[in-house]
């Protein structure tokens, strides 16, 4: 059956449509939704308002409603640059390192009374620092962290923390290789001195300051002083990235617990790393000493180099030492 054959329908009035409008609707039909057609109806007030703006046939256009001047477009002047604002959260964890630069061995509740802030507060601050190596913790007190010398060192400017820099330079001329000194910081290895460093090994250690302690020297000998149940702990939270690491690393162990140097070749297995601990008076494991070279030069002094790295980090072990340098 032919569209124009059949009935169409209309519009019925709802009981709960205002009285107005269901007689306007009633006047104009629909289209048959289900076939396709589109709506036929228009709503009064839309009727209404284009009575009031006729249109120029000639050029297919509205004419305005008035023949006032059209309302000339707002041009935004040119945002001049802000200037540099505080904010809550830097300012706070600015302050927390300056306070323990200029008074090192800060205690918690003076940190608390430095900033005028909340414990939890303070404490939260704290301890995201500690984990990134920004701050050091030793019996309750505060110190600055390795970090701030990490990025030092890759600024090129070398500060000395226990170990002196003479001390490094001592052993770079007994052996002849570059001499870097490292401190773990959170679950990465930071060199934070250096001494004698040839164009390349200076610029890997400035290019990279975070390094995994199971992919490098230092951090092996560092894990390898650790003890026991620390050691498991930081080997059980490693990613399955570094799964292969983990292996090796646990192969090497008793080498490195025997003859107290650790071992690692880069990538492209051209430049080598040994490393020892560095202990405090007490014992305690602080820093790793490593001297880097190419593998060619290193290998065959594998043994005197061994025995010059323990010889020096144990020199350095009787030393008196503050807990960072001033400045």
């Amino acid at each position: 059956m032919a569209y124009f054959d059949t009935p169409r329908p209309r519009f019925r009035m709802d009981a709960s449509m205002p009285r107005h409008l269901s007689s306007r609707c009633s006047a104009f039909p629909l289209g048959d939704p289900a076939a396709g057609h589109a709506l036929n109806w228009r709503a009064p007030t839309q009727l209404a308002r284009r009575t009031h703006k006729p249109m120029d046939r000639e050029n297919q256009t509205e004419q305005p409603l008035s023949n006032a001047a059209p309302t000339p477009r707002r041009v935004s002047a040119k945002r001049a640059p802000a200037d540099p604002q505080n904010h809550r959260t830097v300012d706070r964890v600015t302050q927390i390192l300056e306070e323990v630069v200029y008074r090192p061995g800060m205690t918690f509740a003076e940190l608390v009374r430095a900033l005028g802030a909340a414990k939890s507060s303070v404490h939260g601050f704290i301890r995201g620092l500690l984990a990134k190596g920004w701050l050091y913790e030793d019996q309750h007190r505060f110190y600055l962290g390795p970090a701030v010398y990490g990025l030092t060192l890759a600024s090129g400017h070398i500060r000395a923390g226990s170990v002196t820099h003479q001390d490094l330079v001592a052993l770079h001329e007994e052996t002849g290789l570059a001499v870097f000194l490292g401190v773990q910081a959170g679950d990465h290895l930071i060199y934070i001195a250096e001494a004698g460093s040839d164009p390349v090994a200076g610029f890997e250690a400035r290019s990279n300051i975070r390094r995994t302690l199971l992919s490098t020297a230092g951090g092996k000998a560092l894990l390898a002083a650790k003890s026991p149940s620390e050691r498991e702990l930081y080997l059980r939270r490693r990613p399955r990235e570094e799964a292969e690491l983990v292996d090796v690393f646990l192969g090497e162990l008793d080498g490195i617990t025997k003859a107290q140097v650790a071992k690692n070749l880069n990538p492209a297995r051209m430049r080598c790393g040994l490393a020892t601990a560095v202990r405090s008076r007490a014992g305690d494991v602080v820093a790793s000493v490593t001297v880097v070279g190419p593998i060619a030069e290193m290998e065959p002094r594998f043994a005197a180099l061994s025995a010059a790295l323990v010889k020096h980090a144990s020199a350095w072990a009787r030393l008196s030492t503050i807990p960072r340098e001033v400045i």
